[in-house]
């Protein structure tokens, strides 16, 4: 079974940044869109940014300027890197991948919490 595999999560001070790593277990044929979601505690699961197999990107209006996601298709890899960090950043993030048509994949997620 496919499994994804997140890193980079941890405790930063409020203006400081994060760089999230996420790696498929093995070859996914087909992934149109990578992302990553967050779900705050009490809060549903949101969509914080998304890519493309075109290249193109999605981002949340409040991470919009401040988080930039970068992905390689033919790996299934994708990275988040964050700047700027706020407290209301808090939460647990996770990695996401959509095959077109076809099954999705979630990672485990990963811890991020922003003091101030």
């Amino acid at each position: 079974q496919v499994q994804l595999v997140e890193s980079g999560g941890g405790l930063v001070q409020a203006g400081g940044s994060l760089r999230l790593s996420c790696a498929a277990s093995e070859s996914i044929f087909g992934i149109n869109v990578m992302g990553w979601y967050r779900q705050a505690p009490g809060k549903q699961r949101e969509l914080v940014a998304g890519i493309f197999s075109s290249g193109s990107t999605i981002y949340a209006g409040s991470v919009k300027g401040r988080f930039t996601i970068s992905g390689d298709n033919a790996k299934n890899t994708v990275v988040l890197q964050m700047n700027s960090l706020k407290p209301e950043d808090t939460a647990v993030y996770y990695c996401n991948e959509k095959v077109a048509g076809g099954p999705e994949y979630w990672g485990q997620g990963t811890q991020v919490t922003v003091s101030s």
